[in-house]
């Protein structure tokens, strides 16, 4: 799409030398595709040679020793697009109806950048799938006029730094394209975006350059690379629950016949499960880009953990740490992985006189004191609860506790949660947040639910909560260190089981029902 902040950005990056256009591959014109797999090949075949031919320049860039090229070195994202000649009145005309995407809402000229058709390749086929189930005609796909910049066209263990002197780090920006900001904005996703009357609207939420900016973000934050994730996530706010994530993960490795096939920890350091067949050994391979993993002299920011499975819907676990703004942060990211859903398992406090420590939250509403979404999702939009997460939690906690009936609403309450961006909430004057928290109904309190639901709910990823009670400050029970490391021990297993049980039972469920109406707007983008 040529929108103006690209005509911009072009205008800014103009070619060194006058009148001398950027050396790019040769110009393939846009070809169409009636068939799914057909439209995805070229999709690979054009980004292969996309990022082959910046490769290959940077090379050459780095031998000659200087600090120029002979002229501008450009490559540009390839694009899939659909003209929709007819309106399409949703699921039911050609798709399962129980599918909420694949289609578009009406007539005209659809498109989205794509990248990384290496890592997408499953997920790109079912969107192209659908759009020609849908509306039948064909794909086009072709090379956008958007480029790619040089640090998103490297390799997984390739780096800049190590190899560029400092002027030649300094002149990148005169002989190839780098990160522009501009190009990364999530107006699609929060509703804003407007497509101007000469541009084709959009395909999907996020475009090839803020899909692989986040896939940088993603190595950084959690410490392995992005293949690795998986379609089920949990987020948790304390480091026993990777304890037990570990544990519980090499015992399922230990059984020839487990549905995993490996875990993966920082450093992408893969453990891979006994008795492993050759078919899933070349699997793990390809997803190691065959470099081995390292351990981590120190630990990242928000540490990522992976148990696979061969269809990538096994389970990662991060620990996001304390506070709504690294929920935000990593759910942004994680977002353009399109998982099938993520939980949040943390300790919150239990409001409520007659909750008990240890006792369950399963989260039905949400008060937002975050403020970490308050520019991107405005306060006044509820966050609806979502009956298949709800149901799975609900039946997962009576799986593992083995309580039915009452003495399963004795320790499991559904209730509000109120995230807060305040640790010392209690501290404030005039109890003004008690009296706000008893007002709302709350009968829990955190620092990340809230924001882990609502960056869901934005970004069309199924969430829940089931969080656990850890401290009752409104009645004299605060948090201690002895207290607590007891509590740790005795609830964190449990928890964690919980946890899991529910991602079971949402996989046979099926995981295209989880994707509810519920995240979708009115003229809602095709991909899922």
């Amino acid at each position: 799409m040529q929108s103006s902040a690209l005509a911009t950005h072009l205008r800014h990056n103009a070619p060194t030398m006058p009148h001398s256009p950027p050396h790019s591959p040769p110009f393939t014109p846009p070809q169409s595709y009636t068939d799914a797999a057909a439209a995805l090949a070229q999709v690979q075949a054009l980004y292969q040679r996309a990022v082959a031919h910046l490769r290959q320049a940077l090379h050459q860039y780095v031998r000659a020793g200087g600090t120029s090229a002979p002229q501008r070195v450009r490559a540009c994202y390839p694009f899939v697009r659909l003209h929709c000649q007819r309106a399409h009145g949703g699921p039911g005309a050609g798709a399962p109806s129980r599918l909420s995407y694949g289609f578009v809402a009406g007539p005209g000229r659809y498109e989205t950048t794509l990248t990384r058709p290496d890592l997408f390749a499953s997920y790109y086929l079912e969107q192209f799938e659908l759009l020609l189930h849908n509306h039948g005609g064909a794909l086009e796909v072709g090379v956008s006029n958007q480029p790619i910049p040089l640090h998103f066209a490297l390799a997984e263990h390739e780096h800049l730094e190590g190899e560029l002197s400092p002027a030649q780090r300094a002149a990148l920006r005169d002989c190839f394209d780098l990160p522009d900001l501009s190009q990364m904005d999530d107006g699609i996703a929060n509703g804003t975006h407007q497509s101007a009357a000469h541009e084709a609207q959009p395909l999907a939420l996020f475009g090839a350059a803020r899909v692989d900016y986040s896939l940088q973000r993603l190595r950084h934050y959690s410490g392995t690379a992005p293949a690795w994730f998986q379609g089920f996530v949990l987020f948790t706010n304390y480091p026993f629950y990777v304890d037990e994530f570990i544990r519980l993960g090499q015992e399922a490795l230990a059984n020839p016949a487990s549905e995993y096939l490996g875990l993966v920890e920082p450093g992408n350091v893969l453990t891979p499960r006994a008795g492993l067949s050759a078919a899933e050994q070349q699997l793990l391979h390809e997803l190691a880009q065959g470099q081995p993993g390292r351990a981590l002299p120190r630990l990242p920011q928000m540490p990522a953990y992976h148990l696979l499975r061969a269809d990538g819907s096994g389970i990662t676990l991060l620990n996001i740490g304390v506070g709504p703004s690294n929920a935000k942060t990593i759910t942004d990211h994680i977002a353009v992985l399109r998982p099938h859903a993520w939980l949040m398992l943390g300790h919150c406090a239990g409001l409520r006189n007659s909750q008990q420590l240890g006792d369950y939250v399963l989260a039905h509403a949400y008060v937002r004191e975050d403020h970490v979404l308050d520019e991107e999702l405005p306060l006044w939009v509820p966050i609806p609860a979502l009956a298949e997460i709800q149901l799975a939690l609900e039946g997962a906690v009576a799986d593992v506790t083995g309580l039915s009936g009452a003495e399963l609403k004795r320790i499991l309450r559904t209730g509000t949660v109120a995230s807060t961006d305040n640790r010392n909430w209690e501290l404030l004057p005039g109890q003004t947040p008690q009296r706000r928290f008893s007002q709302s109904r709350a009968v829990a309190l955190d620092m990340e639910s809230a924001t882990i639901a609502a960056n869901g709910f934005r970004l069309r990823v199924p969430y829940g909560t089931l969080l656990c009670v850890s401290d009752k400050p409104l009645h004299g029970e605060i948090k201690l260190p002895g207290m607590a490391n007891a509590f740790y021990r005795e609830r964190v297993d449990q928890h964690l089981r919980i946890g899991l049980r529910a991602i079971e039972r949402l996989r046979v469920g099926g995981v295209d029902q989880l994707h509810s109406r519920k995240l979708r707007s009115f003229a809602e983008v095709a991909f899922q």
